[in-house]
């Protein structure tokens, strides 16, 4: 059976390793505290640059919290669509939602279009939509080629039930992605529950800081306490183990 691993990197030295690791893509996002944003117009320009065997989709997503975009933001993000273009990427991720959980049609047609060309994937807004059933068959109508999701749970192991339901029920019309806690351990399990083809993990380990110096009380974040003398990075070994449970080596 063939399988395809998107790896979520949160750099470009991320996405140096996720290639040598051998997946087919990455999905480079900003701001992984948040669950993804936009990346810089620089991280975007040197992702590029060194993927040259692994395809390179990018998150266009202004900011943390919830779906429902300002006309301020939804322009925001169609310029972000139309710089991902013109950097020559290969898939961007995106979705909004109305006030009511539906996905938001009328905005996610213009982001189609700008996005003409490109692969699309209707991002984990999904997970938090009033009607997974519903929303499965307007993003089908939308032509987005897949959907990233959890199943609507926290973790994608937890999500297996209507995982399997999304899965039979998109057919070939669309990629159903598992994504969210993917790991080693649990990758062969979700796939046969399933019977999803392609899986979406970050596959990062923590590194630490080389710096000397150091006042840890001082926080960056403000009231946000992180540990700012360490960062996570994705490993090569970790994500090859991963594939490596579906027999991809």
């Amino acid at each position: 059976m063939y399988y395809k691993f998107e790896n979520c990197a949160n750099s470009v030295e991320s996405c140096v390793v996720a290639q040598r690791a051998g997946v087919d893509r990455v999905e480079l996002c900003a701001g992984m505290p948040e669950g993804g944003t936009t990346p810089s117009y620089g991280d975007i320009v040197m992702a590029r640059r060194v993927l040259t065997t692994t395809k390179l989709h990018v998150i266009i997503r202004p900011r943390g919290g919830d779906f429902l975009y300002s006309d301020l933001e939804k322009e925001i993000m169609i310029e972000d669509v139309r710089m991902a273009r013109s950097l020559g990427v290969d898939g961007v991720v995106f979705g909004a939602l109305t006030p009511e959980g539906d996905v938001d049609m009328e905005f996610m047609r213009r982001l189609m279009q700008e996005a003409e060309g490109m692969s699309v994937t209707f991002h984990r807004a999904f997970d938090v939509c009033r009607d997974p059933f519903v929303a499965l068959e307007q993003i089908i109508e939308l032509g987005c080629h897949r959907i990233l999701t959890s199943g609507q749970m926290p973790k994608a192991e937890e999500g297996v039930c209507l995982l399997r339901e999304l899965v039979e029920r998109a057919g070939e019309r669309i990629i159903i992605m598992p994504g969210c806690g993917v790991n080693a351990r649990n990758i062969a399990y979700i796939a046969k529950e399933t019977g999803a083809r392609e899986f979406h993990f970050s596959g990062r380990t923590r590194c630490e800081s080389g710096m000397i110096f150091r006042k840890s009380r001082v926080s960056m974040g403000g009231a946000v306490v992180i540990d700012e003398y360490s960062r996570d990075v994705t490993d090569e070994l970790v994500v090859r183990e991963t594939m490596r449970e579906l027999g991809v080596e």
